[in-house]
């Protein structure tokens, strides 16, 4: 049995759902942070509050960062540090332009210069330890190759690949074969990330690559927030458990956002998002119905719905 990490998704896996999904559901071996950055100068204060060690207490959580440069490594290493955590998690994976087109996340893997130097800032910093989620390349699936030589020799607790470039986003087919090869040259504990959504394909890729270390996660888990739980527990649940607990954590997730949400507009947007990647599990009708409700009053009829 492999352990879960919870993937980072902007907008869905905030410090109140990995709370709230860690408390209710569980299953997960590490949640990671929506990705902290420098704007104008500083963190956000949204993302200040995320990371905040209060509002994480008893979740086994990392802050995850995302950078153009040695400085901004810099700058947010020591910040996050700060606040008392041990561990980081690098984004060299993440495929949006507006950050990728910058020179972060995935656009990081066309520059072997800053890798080398973001290895020497890893290096110089014994009493941290990191970690690195990254994809194939930025526009070749071949980059990679340069880019492992590099993370090879940095003390790193593992690496998380997607097998995809960035210029791919979540379009078009995972490349096995990259990954395969990937797995075969890694001296790193390896965890898989991509298109994982059924329990078939997690025992599938335990079987198929026995080294793993792990799998990662995002968007299944919140299609199916029970999927963790289920393999780690050896059985598929019944569409009335799925339904059951798609209820209880956002009846959960409604009581806490409202704390800390102005307003009914806001609040209904926020409750909204969660059931993006749900249509496979709530139907088509239902589905789009919540996402067309509008308001929070046709918002919580239209959960009434749910069965």
């Amino acid at each position: 049995m492999l352990p879960i990490h919870f993937a980072p998704l902007q907008g869905h896996t905030d410090d109140v759902y990995r709370r709230t999904h860690y408390q209710l559901i569980g299953g997960i071996e590490r949640y990671y942070t929506p990705f902290v950055r420098v704007e104008a100068g500083d963190i956000r204060s949204k993302d200040r509050r995320d990371i905040d060690p209060k509002n994480n207490i008893g979740v086994p959580v990392t802050p995850q960062v995302i950078f153009k440069n040695a400085k901004e490594l810099l700058f947010l290493v020591e910040e996050v540090e700060a606040l008392g955590y041990q561990s980081i998690d690098l984004n060299m994976g993440c495929p949006f332009p507006l950050q990728a087109k910058h020179g972060r996340g995935s656009g990081l893997l066309a520059h072997l210069d800053i890798v080398a130097e973001v290895a020497n800032i890893i290096k110089a910093r014994p009493q941290l330890v990191f970690s690195v989620k990254m994809r194939l390349g930025w526009e070749n699936a071949e980059e990679w190759m340069a880019i492992l030589d590099i993370l090879n020799d940095t003390p790193l607790t593992h690496i998380a690949l997607h097998p995809r470039t960035g210029v791919q986003q979540y379009k078009g087919s995972i490349d096995e074969g990259a990954f395969a090869q990937f797995y075969e040259n890694c001296r790193h504990p390896l965890l898989y990330n991509g298109d994982l959504t059924t329990l078939e394909q997690l025992h599938e890729m335990e079987e198929r690559y026995p080294r793993l270390a792990g799998l990662m996660i995002g968007r299944g888990l919140l299609a199916r927030p029970s999927l963790a739980r289920e393999y780690t527990e050896g059985g598929e649940w019944s569409h009335e458990e799925h339904i059951r607990t798609l209820r209880i954590l956002h009846t959960k997730l409604m009581e806490e956002y409202a704390r800390i949400v102005k307003g009914d507009a806001q609040l209904h947007s926020k409750l909204r998002s969660y059931w993006e990647y749900t249509e496979p599990l709530i139907g088509h009708k239902l589905y789009k119905k919540i996402m067309k409700s509008g308001n929070l009053r046709n918002y919580l009829s239209a959960i009434e719905e749910l069965q």
